[in-house]
């Protein structure tokens, strides 16, 4: 084998190639390679707040969630969809004035205007901006040749 001395030696070597090998990462330069390290979060949330994070502060555009898919087609054969939209706000707050950005949204089938209208071209208001509760959701449907993307703009925040 080798002797003690020679193995001594050995061990830290091989402690500080394994240490290397699975917390660096190493890039190759004209002058040869360098190994450098990065601090790396293991879940990130994409900028969104958590609800831990938003204790303390007012609600968001984020805290309200909106679903969308498809559910069977008229008998005149016109797709429908289903569209959910659920007040997530993790600080228990009721949301209201909730606008969001559809296009020229319009359906073959008629929607209550108290729970979803289209007030100007990419600008809708749900439950007629009255406040929706911490928890609570609303639907309804709509039958259209396609989908519109619905996003939330805006809301206003109620204690």
């Amino acid at each position: 084998m080798g002797t003690f001395s020679e193995r001594r030696f050995v061990l830290p070597v091989l402690m500080v190639g394994l240490l290397f090998f699975c917390c660096g990462e190493t890039y190759y330069h004209r002058r040869g390679p360098s190994i450098s390290f990065h601090n790396r979060k293991l879940l990130e949330h994409g900028g969104k707040k958590t609800r831990l994070e938003k204790i303390g502060e007012q609600c968001s555009v984020d805290d309200i969630q909106v679903y969308q898919g498809p559910t069977s087609p008229l008998p005149s054969g016109i797709p429908t969809y289903r569209v959910e939209i659920l007040n997530d706000c993790g600080t228990g707050c009721a949301i209201g004035g909730i606008h969001m950005r559809c296009g020229w949204f319009s359906s073959a089938r008629m929607i209550n205007p108290k729970v979803f209208k289209r007030l100007s071209y990419d600008d809708c208001l749900v439950n007629d901006g009255e406040a929706l509760l911490n928890g609570r959701s609303l639907s309804f449907q709509y039958a259209n040749t396609f989908a519109y993307p619905l996003t939330v703009t805006s809301v206003t925040c109620s204690p």
